[in-house]
């Protein structure tokens, strides 16, 4: 185990990591599931099953030959009672497959594990996996373990922070599917010729580094690197700075510098799927924050109504004013909580009103904890200046677009300006301005 001097800006978030120790439960299955076709970055699946087919668990019902997608795959077994466009939490209309389900939980009969001898065969496999970045990008991962200069790739960081408050589902993965983890790392490193494992893990999680470290003891290829509990240990540019030691320049991908990084859920994953055959049709889950009575872990099959995970952690014990998919950082607050559980989705957060609580904005006091905050050195309070008019040089010049939205700015604000999304919609201004010109 390491413990590296590397040691990027960033803040001290209360940690709320109160369903630690809670080890994982399986939900039962519900009457329905709501798959969408949009749930990895680039282009949706078309659906591949109609109203009446019957479906099994694991049965692929949605693909494109699009280059930057993932299959989707049932995640219960039933009847098909509708492909429909239904309004997504992003508030986009999606392409959505409806499943009564039977209650049986059927496999479908054409899965087995994978046979693989090259890397090519490596990289079909994932993608037939239907695996996205389960750390919540939902980047299609065959296509990130596939760089065009994989000869140079020698590399791999694997994400098992988790520095978002009150999510501890990589924490149980990290507990519960060690010789996963192992595994897909292993399996990984093989097929696609990398060098070198690092692992980051908070220091906030003693035991996943204590149990990490003992199996790994006698792997020289593979570093355990303890990171310091601070928000946002779990972002790309600094996880990759903080263990290797190499600066992700603005622009560039952590393949241009050598380097495939992997969420740990995801790795595990992989570990599973090469034993099993079965895709991605399930998420662990933390389901947590005050408006939720019982908080847990849990498995979840994708299409799951928001709903149905808050009624089998008890309901609601008080009215939430505030439901996130993901983390309070980062996540996605949802309007209504029939949406339904997606690829990415690693936690589900209710708040009641007085911890959903914001304060009103008021003037800025030029007080500069936005700019001292921020992980990557950018200077909020001057993007924000320029964003109002519209000044795009000046915004480029300023390095929006390296912006992660990590929410630092946000949260150290005493005057309680949403830089983050001031942040994100300056980055969306650069973009169409650019496009527009012709230089993206």
């Amino acid at each position: 185990m390491a413990l590296l001097k590397r040691q990027l800006q960033g803040i001290k978030v209360d940690h709320c990591k109160n369903t630690m120790n809670h080890v994982t439960e399986t939900m039962p299955i519900p009457d329905y599931v709501y798959i969408s076709m949009s749930q990895h970055i680039g282009v949706p699946c078309d659906p591949l099953v109609e109203s009446g087919d019957y479906v099994t668990v694991g049965q692929l019902i949605g693909d494109t030959g699009a280059p930057v997608s993932a299959p989707v795959h049932s995640s219960v077994s039933g009847t098909v009672v509708s492909v429909e466009e239904i309004m997504s939490s992003l508030g986009t209309m999606d392409k959505t497959i409806v499943i009564r389900t039977d209650n049986k939980q059927t496999p479908c009969p054409e899965l087995s594990p994978p046979t693989v001898q090259t890397r090519e065969d490596f990289i079909k496999a994932v993608r037939a996996s239907g695996l996205v970045g389960l750390g919540g990008a939902a980047f299609p991962t065959h296509i990130k373990y596939n760089p065009k200069n994989f000869e140079q790739v020698k590399t791999l960081v694997i994400n098992g922070a988790e520095c978002e408050p009150f999510i501890t589902s990589d924490y149980r993965t990290m507990m519960e599917d060690t010789q996963d983890i192992l595994d897909g790392i292993r399996l990984i490193m093989k097929y696609l010729e990398l060098e070198h494992c690092y692992v980051g893990i908070e220091d906030n999680k003693p035991e996943a580094i204590k149990l990490l470290s003992g199996m790994t003891e006698k792997s020289a290829d593979i570093s355990i690197v303890k990171l310091l509990s601070k928000y946002p240990k779990g972002a790309e540019r600094v996880l990759i700075y903080e263990t290797t030691g190499k600066v992700l320049a603005p622009g560039k991908l952590p393949a241009d510098i050598g380097i495939i990084v992997s969420n740990i859920t995801s790795v595990a994953f992989i570990g599973q799927y090469f034993k099993t055959g079965m895709p991605l049709v399930r998420k662990r889950i933390t389901v947590d924050g005050s408006a939720v009575s019982a908080p847990k872990n849990i498995f979840a099959p994708i299409g799951t109504q928001i709903y149905e995970i808050i009624n089998f952690c008890g309901g609601y014990k008080r009215l939430p004013k505030k439901v996130i998919m993901g983390g309070p950082m980062m996540g996605r607050s949802i309007y209504h909580d029939g949406k339904s559980l997606i690829k990415n989705n690693n936690a589900i957060l209710a708040f009641h009103e007085e911890q959903a609580f914001i304060g009103k904005e008021t003037a800025c006091i030029n007080c500069g904890r936005c700019t001292r905050a921020c992980p990557l050195y950018l200077m909020p309070t001057a993007i924000a200046r320029e964003y109002k008019a519209e000044n795009i040089d000046a915004l480029i010049k300023l390095k929006v677009s390296i912006c992660m939205e990590c929410g630092c700015c946000s949260y150290v604000c005493p005057a309680k300006k949403q830089l983050s999304m001031i942040n994100r919609l300056a980055k969306v201004l650069v973009k169409e301005a650019q496009s527009k010109n012709g230089k993206i």
